[in-house]
């Protein structure tokens, strides 16, 4: 029993999701001491400058991240140091540029951003990118190496001292908003001090980087970063639409609630997935296309079920869920919109039953290198979701049917999804759920039979 058991805590699944999970939990908490800690003009503020440094970081890392897990994967060593080198080289690049682009913003159109909610994020993301730039670097090799434990150690010593800064700022310090960006600053230095006194960012390679390297990251990621860029934009349209409405700050403190409910349907995702894209890339690489699909199938069939549990659970409980996240003053109707988060997470719990197989789409594209299609599938899926958007808000004043609309944009996204990856896997949508009930079958099999020994 204690070997079985063992050999499940070492296994990549469980230790992607355990490292995912336990991250998920102090940045939930953090969360909700946040919302708890600033009025809801300034927690939208805080919002606005989380949600556009993640997706400027889409640009600096999107665009070698996933080119370089998926070619390590097939890689001798020689190819290997090229290839860290060149995602090293290419992430400051493209850092440089991004800042210099957002510093001449903030020159030139200084008062306009001052007076807006995006203040803090052009003010202070300019240090962040060069400061988180090492430790991103390294969680993409490490990712690509499969060294789990390493990544979780890695994000615990980002998430965990800012968790208990924002604790301690909440029962005694009362900082102010730009006080608690200068720790978040300070934390993320020392985790980009860890990544290199370690050698896992790969800047001691950057020198090592070769044009052809260079070429291949740069190829596969042309496609990969619209496709990465595309998929941020899915979530942080919504936000984005509705900070330049006439309903202001205030709503995206109120909508970045439920969208909270999507960063935990995405803890299992992005745990399966960074397990699931090296072995399905390097099946495709050696030409075993069956082994993608058995892959495809279990991958998806055994997280929509999951999915399908989690979303009744956060259904049915989603007033204690706002409760707990962001406290009783959430629970009120908008005085602007008319609505409240409850209504809003429900209408996600609904959407994330759809997630997993549209993911797995976008995965399985991507492992057989077809970025390109992964790509052209996204960009309806961001059409289709800039026009409910823009609908929803400026002709229906209506925050939750911008959450309606993104279950049309994900039905639309695996209908694209599946119609091309088909041509390569012939695919069966029935397979995905008959592999899914499967895989817990033999998941309860097993726990019958070891508890019979």
């Amino acid at each position: 029993m204690k070997k079985t058991l063992n050999k499940i805590v070492r296994e990549d699944n469980f230790l992607s999701l355990s490292g995912n999970l336990i991250i998920a939990i102090f940045g939930i908490t953090s969360f909700a001491i946040l919302a708890r800690s600033f009025s809801v003009n300034q927690f939208g503020q805080w919002v606005l400058f989380i949600s556009s440094g993640s997706f400027i970081e889409v640009f600096r890392f999107g665009i070698t991240n996933t080119a370089l897990i998926r070619y390590l994967s097939g890689a001798d060593e020689d190819q290997r140091i090229k290839l860290i080198g060149s995602n090293a080289l290419i992430g400051l690049g493209s850092t440089i540029v991004i800042v210099i682009l957002l510093l001449l913003s903030n020159l030139f159109f200084h008062q306009t951003i001052q007076n807006s909610g995006y203040q803090l994020f052009f003010n202070w993301y300019p240090i962040l990118a060069f400061i988180n730039l090492p430790w991103n670097n390294a969680l993409v090799v490490l990712q690509a190496d499969r060294k789990y434990g390493k990544i979780l150690l890695l994000k615990a010593l980002n998430s965990v001292p800012f968790f208990i800064v924002l604790l301690v700022n909440y029962f005694y310090f009362k900082m102010a908003l730009v006080e608690v960006v200068w720790a978040m600053l300070i934390i993320n230095i020392i985790t980009s001090l860890m990544s290199i006194l370690k050698g896992w960012d790969g800047l001691n390679n950057i020198f090592k980087a070769s044009s052809e390297s260079n070429k291949t990251l740069l190829h596969f990621g042309k496609y990969t970063t619209f496709t990465l860029v595309g998929t941020n934009l899915l979530r942080s349209a919504d936000t984005l639409i509705i900070s330049l409405s006439p309903l202001g700050s205030s709503a995206v403190a109120l909508y970045s609630i439920p969208m909270k409910l999507t960063e935990l349907q995405q803890i299992p995702l992005r745990s399966f997935v960074a397990t699931a894209f090296p072995k399905m890339s390097k099946a495709s690489i050696q030409g075993k296309m069956e082994e993608v699909r058995e892959h495809f199938y279990s991958y998806a069939g055994a997280l929509t079920f999951l999915f399908i549990f989690t979303g009744l659970f956060t259904f049915v409980f989603a007033d204690l869920f706002v409760l707990f996240l962001a406290g009783k003053k959430y629970l009120q109707n908008d005085p602007v919109s008319g609505f409240n988060a409850v209504s809003i997470v429900r209408v996600f719990s609904l959407y994330g039953l759809l997630l997993p197989i549209d993911r797995m789409t976008g995965i399985g594209l991507d492992s057989i290198n077809k970025p390109n299609i992964n790509a052209l599938k996204v960009l309806f899926m961001v059409i289709a979701n800039i026009i409910g958007d823009l609908i929803a808000i400026f002709i229906f004043n209506s925050l939750i049917m911008v959450a309606i609309g993104s279950i049309f944009f994900t039905v639309l996204g695996i209908w694209i999804g599946m119609y091309f990856l088909d041509k390569e896997l012939a695919l069966s949508y029935s397979e995905i759920f008959i592999r899914g009930i499967n895989f817990y079958k033999t998941i309860f099999k097993k726990l019958q039979h070891k508890a019979q020994l």
